[in-house]
């Protein structure tokens, strides 16, 4: 649309090895390149959920005292999913 940046990407490619380095499966994805973005102009504030230390030695403090079983997991595409309050455009 006229007046919108747009935030230009670009396509990343991969080779998966195996152990004797013989390529099993290519891979590939398209990034934003998001270091182009200027703030002030095309964002106005970055935000990392985490938790802070204090709230998980209280939660492990409790987990403990009750007997919980505590389990932990990552999740790599966490950020990939986040909601957006504004349009972005990508080219």
């Amino acid at each position: 649309p006229k007046g919108k940046y747009v935030i230009k990407t670009k396509w990343i490619f991969k080779n998966k090895k195996d152990e004797s380095s013989l390529v099993i499966r290519k891979k590939a994805r398209l990034v934003a390149v998001g270091y182009s973005q200027q703030e002030g102009i095309d964002y106005d504030e970055t935000f990392a959920p985490v938790a802070r230390i204090e709230a998980i030695r209280l939660f492990l403090a409790y987990a403990a005292h009750k007997d919980f079983t505590v389990f932990q997991m990552d999740v790599k595409t966490a950020f990939l999913n986040g909601i957006l309050k504004e349009e972005v455009y990508v080219g």
